[in-house]
């Protein structure tokens, strides 16, 4: 049976062994350090795939061979159009609406300005009108929209409106809301609770009554068809 002591070497076996790694050490410190304190002009060159491109301290040999090409910054559009955003609505803005009218239709500081809750008529150049309750009005310039609530056989049917799109023909207001909304938007009012259904009788009553006011069967003057407003006349945006 084999014995499992352990094997015991003496020190002066490892003094032997470590003695050729000492002697290694201190050749390459001795690489280094003459390395180092050699002048550069007695160190053989570099390889050419080793050299570097830029200049090493007052080393002549060690030069670019061309001149790097530069070119100048482009032209800034920020100091040409310092607003850019705003001169790109006012630009699309003019194009779709020439008139103006639907611009002060939906301005803030028109007295008529429609307001969330109030019935409102849309037609369109192509397809039937679409009336309903506005339930929320976003100013975004271009994008501005209306959002129309209406009830058509017992379904409640929502729509985007674009104020500035050109398949609008007009925007009407078929009839002020009571009080004026406390919310921005009245989103609860597609709960069976607040809804408010159909406004087709609404819409049939203001429009007997737009008939019979141009017809002057009420001795009344449409505002609409006015030569002081012609441009509401003509696009029709915001008769009332």
């Amino acid at each position: 049976m084999a014995s499992t002591a352990p094997t015991l070497r003496l020190s002066r076996c490892w003094k032997r062994l470590l003695r050729p790694s000492r002697q290694q050490k201190t050749c390459v410190r001795c690489l280094h350090t003459a390395l180092a304190t050699t002048p550069s002009q007695f160190l053989p060159p570099p390889p050419p795939r080793l050299r570097s491109p830029f200049r090493i301290l007052n080393d002549t040999t060690h030069t670019l061979s061309k001149k790097i090409k530069t070119y100048p910054p482009p032209p800034s559009h920020r100091a040409k159009h310092p607003f850019a955003v705003a001169d790109w609505q006012a630009y699309h803005q003019k194009e779709l609406d020439p008139t103006g009218s639907r611009t002060r239709l939906f301005d803030r500081n028109n007295p008529d300005v429609p307001r969330v809750g109030d019935i409102l008529l849309v037609a369109f150049k192509t397809g039937d009108p679409f009336a309903g309750v506005c339930l929320s009005i976003k100013m975004r310039g271009v994008d501005t929209g209306i959002l129309l609530r209406n009830k058509l056989h017992m379904v409640g049917v929502e729509m985007w409106v674009k104020i500035y799109s050109p398949n609008v023909m007009a925007i009407e207001v078929v009839k002020r809301a009571e009080k004026r909304a406390r919310r921005g938007k009245l989103y609860y009012m597609r709960k069976p609770k607040h809804d408010k259904g159909s406004v087709e009788k609404e819409v049939e009553a203001y429009l007997k009554r737009r008939r019979l006011i141009r017809s002057g069967a009420l001795g009344v003057k449409d505002s609409s068809l006015s030569v002081k407003n012609p441009a509401s006349a003509r696009s029709g945006v915001g008769a009332r």
